[in-house]
């Protein structure tokens, strides 16, 4: 008797210790729905935040490739010295001719280029930039639907603790009855002393298992406030006593969603988008094979005239304005490899598409699936509980008639318990597997 009592107190410390640690960091604060945190994760999250960035630096890149549209303009001048200005006109081993010039020279002026043709190398640069920034919209999008998943993850894996917690507390508080019921029976001579020690152990169990799912709410509690942006000991409580709509989740088929995720599939576009960005680039690869021609223009100001015959050290002013056009024969053979490791990505781009195809239309399948197995689940565990009720009551009634065994009666109630969480779990197995085939096809 004193080493039951024992265990029933250390039993009772267990429940106020969990207790106390579930109800210190649920209280004043706001229970919020799965698509509250979303907004919330949308806002701060780092993975979010990060990928934003990079579009915009994809977006600032676009405006940099178009400056390069805009001519060449430069202004420039210089300050030097002279030396002797000899020239040799009966050789170089002949007494040179000293033409006077001053000791010291300046000149300032400008030069202006204005290209007219270049393959479209620059317009293409620009196009390229472009395609860029549309894959990066696409990495943004994707990331949104995995950081929404995530969450959904971190959530429902809350969701399933907290009502293991209830389920298991409540389960605790019927066993502590039933305790003191064997207890009085044992009193009276009707049950033996080793049916009060069953008891008691199970207790035990219960109130460690009370204590573990705690521990369990707490770290998905942190979990879910780092996929939200927030401190990781920040107070957090969710809707979990709203029950899981399942309705809308078993329409749909396999079909319709493939057809929806290679249209709408971020995952899907970004191959797409890699088939162009390397069809543009073999282009701009093989413009290096066409000419250039620009409008150049310069004028400058100098002192002392030293560069025409006859010299002089006066100012003088001088300018040209033309059109230049080059052709780079070197690069008839110089691109030749080039090219050809361009079309070489080009090839390999599309052939990833179709990896990609192949690997979506697999994922939407093995998702489907296991969306169909859970809700095939859902519908099992809810029979099983009907029935473990049943012989919950049935053999609970024949223990106090003495017509059963406490171990038959302590089996058929962790069944019970058993086909509850089983019930929970399948529910948000539904949940999970369509949130993740909604953010695969690209429509979370």
């Amino acid at each position: 008797m004193k080493q039951y009592k024992t265990a029933q107190i250390l039993g009772i410390l267990f429940q106020l210790i969990a207790s106390s640690i579930y109800a210190q960091h649920t209280k004043k604060a706001q229970a919020l729905s799965l698509e509250e945190i979303w907004k919330v994760a949308e806002i701060n999250s780092r993975q979010l935040k990060l990928s934003d960035l990079n579009y915009q630096q994809s977006k600032i890149e676009i405006l940099e490739a178009r400056d390069r549209l805009l001519p060449e303009l430069s202004v420039g001048g210089d300050v030097k010295l002279n030396s002797k200005f000899l020239i040799y006109d009966n050789g170089l081993f002949s007494s040179p001719q000293d033409v006077p010039v001053k000791g010291y020279g300046y000149g300032v002026g400008y030069n202006f280029n204005f290209n007219l043709y270049n393959g479209g190398k620059d317009k293409r640069n620009i196009t390229l930039r472009k395609e860029e920034e549309t894959r990066k919209q696409y990495e943004l999008d994707l990331q949104k639907h995995s950081v929404k998943y995530n969450v959904a993850i971190a959530y429902f894996d809350l969701y399933k603790f907290l009502h293991f917690y209830d389920f298991i507390n409540a389960e605790i508080e019927a066993e502590k009855k039933q305790s003191r019921l064997i207890e009085s029976l044992h009193k009276n001579g009707t049950v033996l002393k080793s049916d009060v020690l069953r008891t008691s152990v199970k207790l035990s169990e219960l109130e460690l298992s009370l204590s573990d799912v705690s521990k369990k709410i707490e770290i998905a509690k942190q979990r879910l406030n780092i996929l939200m942006g927030h401190e990781n000991d920040l107070e957090l409580a969710i809707r979990y006593q709203d029950t899981i709509e399942l309705s809308g989740i078993t329409g749909g088929d396999y079909n319709d969603y493939v057809d929806i995720a290679f249209n709408r599939s971020p995952e899907y576009k970004m191959v797409g988008s890699d088939i162009k960005w390397s069809e543009l680039n073999l282009k701009q690869v093989k413009a290096t094979l066409l000419p250039k021609v620009s409008l150049y223009s310069n004028y400058n100001y100098t002192y002392p005239q030293i560069s025409f015959y006859p010299y002089s050290n006066d100012l003088w002013a001088f300018g040209q304005t033309g059109i230049k056009v080059q052709y780079s024969i070197d690069n008839l053979y110089k691109s030749k490899h080039t090219i050809a490791r361009a079309q070489v990505a080009s090839n390999q781009a599309k052939e990833k598409a179709e990896m990609k195809r192949d690997e979506i239309s697999l994922q939407v399948k093995e998702t489907y699936l296991q969306q169909q197995q859970a809700l095939e689940t859902v519908e099992t565990a809810k029979q099983n509980i009907i029935k473990t009720t049943e012989t919950v009551r049935v053999i609970r009634s024949s223990y106090l008639n003495q017509e059963s065994l406490l171990t038959d009666l302590l089996e058929a109630e962790n069944a019970l318990l058993k086909s509850k969480f089983n019930l929970t779990t399948a529910q948000v197995n539904v949940k999970v597997t369509h949130i993740k085939l909604l953010a695969i096809i690209g429509i979370l």
